[in-house]
């Protein structure tokens, strides 16, 4: 293949992309010229039933670009699973948004990374080096950031989580110490939530606003575990509202809950030093023995060779 030739096919495909994103973008500003919908069809006719005095939302003839995107995230997200997942990770990491907004971010991502890799492929055209595996540039550049960004928020969801359970112990302490000096549970939970600063005392604080807005304790306390899935927050305060319900002593299972708490981190941290300590394995047994064995054993071939000694 001539450089010529290269450069007019890198011209010629850089040019059609233009003239597709183009056309694409005038496509998304020109109404639909598909036949409505059975239910958009019949609505106005039967609003006098199902709406009476005509409050509910008006419907639009034509969606919106991003009612659109949403309802074909949705689809995808049900074709492909993982909704639930997703929203569990996205509650862990603290993002204030929606599984089919995640994937539209994702989405995103993968659209730049297919882009990023087109133009690669463009300027390796142009530059007269072009090879048939150039192709697979795109959609692996594509897939990448699509991996990337579920990786980000794995990543965000493990660190927080990290970081309430390191406060755990704390908040608990605290908690017994308001209780035994005659607050109650409700000005406890406030008095922490106002004074801390982590990740676990601003979740304290949503949940009392919960409460203040007529939510039982109780309730509160349980959806607080459930949303953020923590194995030692959900169980903490199952055992707090356990006591509240059956009336024990709350400052005595509290510290009794720090404790256990503390203690399952100490076990945490022992396993997490022994996977480590099998990492650092890795560069002696790979890197550094062998470079020993080959100092020690390669001036003694040398001689050999050499025939000396």
């Amino acid at each position: 293949m001539t450089p010529g030739i290269v450069t007019e096919t890198a011209m010629a495909v850089l040019l059609g992309t233009t003239f597709g994103i183009g056309v694409c973008l005038l496509a998304s500003l020109a109404p639909r010229v598909s036949a409505p919908s059975l239910s958009r069809r019949i609505a106005p006719y039967l609003r006098d039933v199902t709406d009476p005095r005509g409050l509910g939302p008006a419907l639009s003839p034509v969606p919106t670009i991003r009612e659109a995107l949403a309802q074909a995230l949705g689809r995808l997200a049900r074709t492909i699973g993982g909704s639930s997942a997703v929203d569990r990770r996205l509650r862990q990491a603290g993002w204030g948004i929606d599984a089919n907004t995640f994937r539209g971010r994702q989405l995103v991502w993968a659209l730049a990374g297919l882009g990023a890799g087109g133009v690669i492929v463009v300027v390796v055209a142009m530059a007269g080096s072009l090879t048939p595996g150039a192709v697979l540039v795109a959609p692996v550049l594509a897939g990448v950031a699509a991996v990337l960004a579920d990786t980000r928020l794995t990543w965000a969801a493990r660190a927080r989580t990290r970081r309430i359970e390191e406060e755990l112990p704390t908040v608990l302490d605290f908690l017994a110490l308001c209780l035994s000096a005659g607050e109650g549970i409700v000005d406890s939970l406030r008095r922490v939530g106002a004074v801390g600063s982590g990740e676990l005392t601003a979740e304290l604080r949503t949940t009392m606003l919960a409460v203040g807005t007529g939510q039982p304790l109780p309730e509160a306390l349980l959806s607080l575990g459930k949303r953020l899935d923590v194995p030692a927050l959900s169980r903490s305060l199952d055992h707090l509202v356990a006591a509240l319900e059956r009336g024990a002593p709350l400052a005595q299972v509290l510290h009794a809950q720090a404790a256990d708490a503390r203690e399952e981190a100490k076990r945490a941290l022992i396993e997490q030093s022994g996977r480590k300590e099998i990492l650092m394995l890795i560069p002696l047994v790979f890197l550094i023995l062998p470079l020993s064995v080959l100092y020690a054993v390669f001036p003694g071939v040398f001689l050999l060779r050499l025939g000396i000694g």
